[in-house]
């Protein structure tokens, strides 16, 4: 996914970079990206930044030397840096006053601004005259660089060490570790965000190892738990020297265990699973582990059982009062509107009765949708599609509009070119219904128990 797209860039908008560890280069690459889509794009800065940097960017316009407008120049290369002067190496742009009207005076499609200084660290806190937010922002994307990862945390490897310490509940010199990046980027987002403004984490240069990709999903966890956090950007290295992104957003799981377990003669969600767990209980904990944090399970038959082990497992319970007509329908449309009132992005749709569900199969899911790869991602095997299925907030109307005897894949299947799959084991096509199919999944889980 190209940076643009996971900002969400939009014409009309000035764009804010704030932060440290590549903040100037991610400015670049998105101007090239929307440049090559044929947009106009004007860069500039409300503090300075290095001379050498100007080379980032296909031209300049000086203010005080130019002899053209700047929106010839605009015309003839389509992507600009605006600055004021040069002075000692550094170069100076403009008043933050001065960026809306800016970006209509040259009809640009977009303005990119730094917004503020880190001396190329990778991480920062900023001083209280920073960051100069450019008048009329639209979004704030606020930089740290992942190599900041494992490094002291002092004056020689982050800006304004000090104040970054204090505000993470560190000791200076104390090792930079994921609590401390989460942290850093978080700094702002109550200050910076406002209803019209989207306040954006971006977690920059990520290797594409295994271990510097499971580093990142865990800062990314920590950084949605601010409310003001918009989304999370990660950036990952790529071979050629350039760089892909892929945008974490805000998922809860939704778990259906409201059913009846006719076929199964007891309540199957609350048979033994495990060592001190119970079906549902074990469900709830794959989730989890898959990297989804905010769990609500659905109860219906058996309902003050099922909270218990929900809430045993650090799940919320919510009790759908039209369980007994047997439909899956009425549950999802519960955990749905329930969910319209929090900031989730996408509800993942768990099966309360599937213990065969594994923690990589959530991840993958949560994967697949970060890299763009659909707004629905569901598990197949075998050209089966299989559960938990996610489902982007953009059609939760949809399924809450649908009539008594409708199911949630009438949404799905309306629309099929939106969904990604994610291949996988059989697994996610097992459940447990009946007493075999519980004996054979214990079976399968524990050689024969």
């Amino acid at each position: 996914m190209q940076l643009a797209d996971a900002l969400s860039i939009k014409r009309g908008e000035i764009v804010a970079f704030v932060g440290a560890g590549g903040k100037t280069t991610s400015m670049a690459h998105l101007a090239q990206e929307l440049r090559a889509r044929g947009w106009r794009v004007l860069v500039t800065t409300t503090t300075r930044i290095g001379a050498e940097q100007l080379t980032l960017f296909p031209a300049t316009f000086c203010t005080e030397t130019a002899e053209m407008t700047l929106a010839a120049r605009l015309d003839d290369k389509g992507c600009v840096f605006l600055y004021s002067r040069v002075l000692d190496d550094k170069v100076y742009g403009i008043d933050r006053e001065r960026a809306a009207s800016l970006l209509r005076e040259a009809g640009a499609d977009v303005l990119i601004v730094e917004a503020d200084g880190a001396r190329r660290l990778p991480i920062k806190a900023p001083y209280a005259h920073e960051p100069l937010i450019p008048v009329g922002a639209t979004l704030i994307v606020n930089v740290v660089g992942y190599r900041a990862f494992g490094q002291p945390l002092d004056d020689a490897h982050a800006y304004n060490a000090r104040a970054l310490a204090e505000s993470t509940g560190v000791a200076y010199g104390a090792t930079i570790d994921a609590d401390v990046i989460a942290g850093a980027l978080m700094l702002g987002a109550a200050a910076l965000a406002r209803q019209d403004c989207r306040f954006v984490a971006l977690l920059n240069g990520v290797p594409r190892t295994a271990e510097a990709q499971a580093l990142a999903s865990q800062i990314t966890q920590l950084t949605l738990i601010h409310p003001d956090v918009h989304c999370v950007v990660v950036s990952t290295e790529a071979d050629n020297g350039g760089g892909d992104s892929e945008v974490r957003r805000r998922v809860c799981a939704i778990v259906l265990a409201a059913g009846l377990s006719r076929r199964m003669g007891s309540q199957k969600i609350l048979l033994p699973w495990g060592e001190g767990d119970v079906v549902i209980e074990h469900v709830i904990r794959m989730v989890k582990a898959g990297g989804v944090d905010d769990v609500l399970v659905i109860t219906g038959a058996n309902a003050e059982a099922v909270s218990e082990a929900a809430h045993r497992a650090c799940a919320l319970s919510l009790h759908n009062p039209d369980f007994a007509a047997g439909e899956m329908l009425s549950s999802v449309q519960a955990g749905l509107r329930a969910a319209l009132n929090q900031s989730a992005d996408a509800a993942l749709v768990v099966l309360g009765d599937q213990p065969s569900l594994q923690s990589e199969t959530v991840r993958r899911i949560l994967d697949a949708y970060a890299a763009g790869l659909g707004t629905i991602i569901a598990p197949s095997f075998n050209m089966r599609r299989g559960h938990p299925i996610l489902i982007d907030r953009r059609y939760w109307q949809e399924v809450l509009d649908l009539p008594p005897g409708s199911a949630p894949r009438d949404v799905i299947n309306r629309h099929n070119d939106q969904i990604g799959y994610v291949e996988t084991d059989d697994s996610v096509l097992r459940d447990i219904d009946t007493p075999e199919a519980y004996a054979e999944e214990r079976r399968r889980a524990f050689g024969g128990s």
